[in-house]
């Protein structure tokens, strides 16, 4: 069976799927050469499903490695829905940029969904994951989570495991087998206070919470700072923080400021111009050229 999704105008596939590095991490596979990218995906209830999705001029097919019942199908278009950012309203991000000589490329090119995970769950975790260490450590880290406690497809590919899975493991568990160091004990307590129901943070999706107090409460979880809330929140939505780490001050310094070296002030005063969208106006400059080289028409819809 096959699924179909109509897309935006604007969307574009190849630009939201390597918006990031979630793409490179488990339970996503990314085939980029034909474009086709595979997510495991957890139905809840029956066996999880592998599902491949590819994209065409208006519309991204989704074929599932099983056949689905309605129920299933319609948790399958939600997740793929949630997880490319179809229901993202760009307009507002693509007028501040439509006449800017420097940045007309995003809505022309239809830049700027970023690739996120069917839970809020699922992004911390990753998020965690990439403090303070390489991308390979990360993928160690991550691969291990959903090798040793992901649910099993048909197909025999897992699922990223849910916040009861980890639960149930102990913190030497994080330590041996998933290699986490030190942020062990920050899976361990994030997966207890989920499960037990005392911290909700799928609700952080729709909190009408000012964003510096989002911040607060993504704060109170162990193991998140500053740059890990900051990134987080541009998968929820919310693109007021810069996110500045040592990659994109490089970045920054490179290709705005002649190789020199600068101040994070000034940095956020460059993109300042770009209000509560400057986070996500950032990321785009930083990343351009990770699809230089691709022919794409100026509705930005990949084929």
């Amino acid at each position: 069976m096959e699924i179909s999704i109509a897309t935006p105008r604007e969307f574009n596939f190849k630009r939201t799927v390597i918006s990031h590095g979630w793409y490179e991490l488990l339970p996503f596979k990314l085939n980029r050469e034909k474009w086709v990218l595979l997510r495991t995906l957890d139905l809840q209830e029956g066996k999880p499903v592998t599902v491949t999705i590819t994209a065409t001029k208006r519309a991204l097919r989704i074929n599932p490695s099983r056949r689905l019942s309605q129920a299933a199908a319609n948790k399958v278009v939600s997740d793929v829905r949630h997880m490319l950012r179809l229901d993202d309203d760009m307009g507002e991000f693509y007028r501040l940029l439509a006449d800017d000589r420097d940045f007309s490329w995003i809505p022309t090119q239809g830049a700027g969904r970023m690739l996120r995970s069917p839970t809020v769950f699922e992004d911390l975790v990753k998020m965690i994951c990439t403090t303070n260490c390489s991308w390979a450590l990360t993928e160690k880290m991550v691969t291990g989570l959903v090798e040793n406690l992901g649910r099993e497809s048909n197909d025999g590919l897992r699922t990223f495991p849910t916040p009861e899975a980890m639960a149930l493991m102990p913190v030497k568990f994080y330590v041996n087998e998933v290699r986490a160091g030190y942020r062990a004990a920050y899976l361990k307590e994030l997966a207890d206070r989920v499960a037990a129901g005392n911290l909700d943070v799928e609700a952080w999706l729709k909190s009408p919470l000012p964003t510096a107090d989002l911040i607060k409460a993504m704060r109170g979880v162990m193991g998140v700072g500053p740059y890990a809330a900051e990134n987080l929140l541009k998968l929820l939505g919310r693109y007021d923080g810069l996110a500045l780490d040592s990659w994109t001050r490089a970045r920054f310094f490179s290709i705005r400021n002649n190789g020199r070296k600068t101040t994070d002030k000034r940095i956020a005063r460059y993109y300042s111009r770009f209000k509560e969208w400057r986070g996500l106006a950032l990321w785009c400059d930083m990343t351009r050229d990770w699809l230089e080289g691709q022919e794409l028409p100026a509705s930005g819809a990949a084929s």
